[in-house]
C-alpha cells in the first residue's frame, strides 16, 4: 500500500493544460491516473493510439466532440467520458472555467508523455 499526492508529481505541460500522472506504469497496477486541467478556453484535439482512456469531471466543464464534431457531449462534475475505441477527439473547456479530470489510462502510460497541438491533426501518443 502506499499514497501520493499531485504535489509530490511533476506538472506537466501538454499544450491546452497540465497533467500530474499521479500512477503510471512503473507503479504496476496495469492502469495509470493523472489530475488533468484543461484551460479554459481551449481546444484540443487528442488521440490515444496506444491507450484506452476515460476522463471523470471533478471540476469546470466543457464538451468533447467525436473526431468530425458530428457528436457533442456536454462533461461537468459526475460526467465519465469514455474513449474505448482509441478515438479521435476535441476535448473543449468552457470559456469562463477549467475543466478538471481524472483521467485513467490502460495500459499505463510511463507520465512523460506530451501532446504536441498543431494545426493539422490530431496530437496522438
Amino acid at each position: 500500500m502506499f499514497t501520493r499526492s499531485i504535489d509530490d508529481v511533476e506538472k506537466v505541460e501538454w499544450g491546452n493544460g497540465t497533467s500530474q500522472r499521479v500512477l503510471t506504469a512503473k507503479d504496476n497496477m496495469g492502469f495509470a491516473v493523472a489530475h488533468t486541467v484543461v484551460r479554459k478556453g481551449t481546444s484540443s484535439p487528442l488521440e490515444y493510439r496506444n491507450h484506452l482512456e476515460a476522463c471523470y469531471c471533478i471540476g469546470g466543464s466543457g464538451t468533447v466532440w467525436n473526431a468530425d464534431r458530428t457528436e457533442r457531449f456536454d462533461i461537468t462534475p459526475g460526467v465519465i467520458y469514455v474513449l474505448d475505441k482509441h478515438d479521435p477527439h476535441h476535448l473543449e473547456a468552457s470559456d469562463d472555467e477549467d475543466l478538471v479530470l481524472v483521467s485513467i489510462f490502460n495500459p499505463p502510460i510511463t507520465g512523460d508523455e506530451k501532446h504536441v497541438l498543431t494545426e493539422d491533426g490530431f496530437s496522438a501518443y
